[in-house]
């Protein structure tokens, strides 16, 4: 086993075992918790970019080395963050409706989310380890597709798919929102000063139409064209075993 097997089997170890909370630890009061509270704390109000095992100890007024009895570093600590963001959410299948009705209020729901703390979108693009509440929401995503007819296979699909298109567009609504409103004005004016639009003529009917890219509108089109392909394979698999 490698050093980088050790260190996947160390944030999979803490994920898991009930040991990884020390029953008695070196200071009173102070829990893995509170430890993972007050990182996502500082996450919330300073980005990600900010948090450090030292950033934590002193958020929580204790020694750095105190941190090292509960974990053994920040990548762990990380692991454990990315496992309880949207532990007090809604899973996929308590939402009401049918299967479509189920993902259309997930995706929603997680695109809000990942718009109004994009520390998120940033911490699941780089944690890999499946923690307790990343298997209880994939598993309750999966069940949303019971009694589909979708083969095990296309359910998974389905799932990824729909996460993949809901991390995208907040990404890219979060990227372009980066610039204000007079800076959008000012490259406008700039393209249009220093660009030949004539070699892009579809380009610029659109923009004369009053799209705007990655606009919300967007969002809601790009989720109900995806779910209508994932209605037709359905209803074509239906058919056929009808």
């Amino acid at each position: 086993m490698n050093a980088k097997d050790d260190a996947q089997r160390r944030v999979l170890e803490l994920l898991w075992k009930d040991a990884r909370r020390p029953a008695r630890g070196p200071r009173r009061g102070l829990t893995m918790e509170r430890i993972v509270a007050a990182a996502i704390r500082i996450a919330e109000t300073e980005g990600l970019a900010a948090l450090s095992m030292r950033r934590v100890a002193v958020e929580l007024g204790v020694g750095t080395a105190s941190l090292y009895t509960y974990l053994p570093g920040k990548a762990e600590l990380e692991a454990l963050m990315a496992d309880s963001i949207g532990a007090d959410d809604p899973l996929p299948d308590d939402w009401p409706g049918d299967w479509r009705a189920k993902l259309e209020a997930w995706a929603r729901n997680d695109h809000e989310g990942y718009r109004k703390h994009p520390w998120v979108l940033q911490l699941v693009a780089t944690v890999a380890a499946p923690g307790p509440n990343l298997l209880r929401w994939m598993d309750s995503a999966l069940r949303v597709l019971e009694g589909t007819g979708l083969t095990e296979a296309e359910k998974m699909a389905v799932v990824e798919s729909v996460d993949a298109y809901v991390r995208g567009q907040a990404r890219l609504s979060l990227d372009t929102r980066e610039l204000s409103a007079d800076e959008v004005r000012e490259r406008d004016a700039a393209l249009g000063e220093l660009v030949d639009f004539r070699p892009y003529p579809a380009l610029v009917a659109t923009v004369r139409a009053g799209v705007s890219p990655y606009a919300g509108d967007q969002f809601e089109f790009g989720l109900r064209l995806l779910l209508d392909g994932v209605e037709t394979l359905i209803a074509s698999k239906r058919a056929s075993t009808s």
